[in-house]
């Protein structure tokens, strides 16, 4: 009754941050789901930390959202929290809504550089998957 190679395969996902350029993301898939690796900027750290708690749909702080000593790097699950659509907002090219995070055009949700519900039908902030750090420019999904 064990799972077999190709579950196994599935459950967890390597990612290599060494070629995502600052202020730019990738976009990977874990279990089915698009994970969302996006390498921020100082100024979005900053946006993202200087938020009052008060002012968000589901508060939490940037600091929970993020693995100890690696802020510049945020990954969620890149699926709406309200209809699970896939949000806009991985290429530079596409819009990221006021706070320069995500954009679900389905709905109008906009996210932030957290991953935060900021506007919008979206109830929660956009999940974050099980990660962790390897070294410093490798992560394990899952």
């Amino acid at each position: 009754m064990n799972p077999s190679a190709d579950v196994l395969a599935l459950a967890s996902v390597d990612v290599d941050l060494k070629p995502i350029p600052v202020g730019s993301g990738i976009t990977v898939l874990w279990r089915g789901k698009p994970i969302f690796v996006r390498h921020r900027t100082a100024q979005e750290i900053k946006a993202a930390e200087d938020v009052k708690l008060a002012s968000l749909i589901q508060p939490q702080p940037d600091a929970d959202r993020v693995k100890p000593g690696h802020a510049a790097w945020i990954v969620l699950v890149g699926v709406c929290t309200h209809l699970g659509c896939v949000p806009l907002g991985q290429k530079a090219t596409d819009p990221r809504g006021e706070w320069g995070g995500w954009f679900c055009p389905c709905h109008g949700s906009v996210y932030d550089t957290s991953g935060r519900i900021r506007k919008g039908p979206a109830p929660k902030n956009l999940h974050l998957p099980p990660y962790t750090f390897v070294d410093e420019t490798l992560i394990r999904i899952g």
